[in-house]
């Protein structure tokens, strides 16, 4: 390096005559780069916005949800296992599975524990290919875990087993998990907590968090959720606020499609109640002003509840609504990153 060095110096004082031209150069170089940009004021304002939008950095990351795209896999034949490269596309950090997105896969395959061996290598490679972190697992249809038969709850207890087992295998922190049951507040209370104390243990050696979402019936009771918590009282066991999702009770008591007749009244005081205990966080979104606002949901007002909780981990867009899911998606992601940096410019 010192040869080197040495020589370009002597080669400079060599030179030292030819400055001028060089100098005469260099100022028509510079004259033609300046009269070039002034006549282009444009393109420089359009270089500067998105030179300030690399900088802004938010204080949380994003994932996907894949429930954002059940239409194009269920109904468009999109492959599963293609979530991957959609997310990475649309610009995501992370990933949130659902688990009954692949049960046609795990259906086909010779037994439950090679189906999900098998999905866990595919899982673990599409990830790979495209530098995306997995984040999450959101499991459904393993047992009701906040009934009172408590033979049939230890059983869905022993369903989830499987799916801890493939969050550690693939790399996630956490699954999600539903506390469906029958009976009453304080009833399901107690099976809720006994099951989630049961996966927590479970999954603790492994490093794994064990969620409950606000995804129906009294889980949609932010009061109901921290009783859990309290009771669980276990540092892996927590919540996954959803910014949506917040009906308890449905005509016919049916847990979905029905209409909603009794809902919690103040979604963003539930999120803040559910925040202490939150290692994830879904940004539920439905339909769209003509301004990018989400209709039902003030995205500034519940981005606030959650940075004021001190929450920094993934955010994940959810997108339900019924327009293409791909504009949907990136129009939640935008209205996340725009409320974002309008809260940070207030600071």
């Amino acid at each position: 390096m010192q040869t080197f060095f040495k020589r370009h110096l002597n080669q400079q004082l060599m030179n030292r005559r030819k400055f001028s031209k060089s100098a005469g150069l260099g100022f028509l170089s510079l004259y033609g780069i300046v009269y070039g940009c002034s006549f282009a004021p444009e393109k420089e304002e359009k270089a500067s916005k998105i030179n300030a939008e690399k900088i802004f950095t938010p204080f949380f990351k994003l994932s996907l949800a894949q429930w954002s795209l059940h239409k194009s896999i269920q109904e468009g034949g999109m492959d599963p296992f293609d979530f991957a490269k959609s997310a990475k596309k649309m610009g995501f950090e992370g990933l949130e599975y659902v688990s009954g997105l692949y049960e046609p896969f795990l259906e086909k395959q010779s037994s439950s524990l090679a189906g999900m061996k098998a999905m866990s290598n595919k899982l673990i490679q599409a990830s790979k290919i495209e530098g995306i972190e997995n984040v999450l697992i959101m499991v459904d249809g393993e047992g009701d875990l906040g009934i009172q038969d408590k033979k049939k709850r230890l059983e869905g207890v022993e369903n989830h087993h499987k799916w801890v087992d493939m969050a550690k295998e693939i790399g996630c922190h956490s699954i999600r998990l539903n506390l469906f049951g029958e009976g009453s507040k304080e009833a399901q209370i107690d099976a809720s907590a006994d099951s989630m104390v049961r996966i927590g243990d479970y999954a603790k050696d492994m490093g794994i968090n064990i969620l409950v979402e606000n995804h129906g019936g009294f889980s949609s009771d932010p009061n109901w959720v921290v009783k859990v918590m309290k009771k669980a009282n276990r540092s892996n066991v927590g919540t996954l606020p959803d910014f949506g999702n917040f009906c308890i009770e449905r005509e016919g008591g049916e847990r979905w499609g029905a209409p909603c007749i009794n809902e919690y009244p103040d979604v963003y005081q539930a999120v803040k109640l559910m925040m202490p205990y939150a290692k994830a966080v879904s940004a539920k979104s439905y339909e769209f002003d003509k301004n990018g606002n989400e209709t039902k949901i003030d995205y500034y007002k519940m981005l606030k509840v959650v940075k004021d909780a001190g929450y920094k981990g993934y955010i994940g867009v959810e997108y339900e609504g019924g327009e293409d899911e791909e504009k949907g998606i990136l129009a939640t992601k935008n209205l996340l990153l725009n409320a974002a940096k309008k809260i940070k410019d207030e600071n």
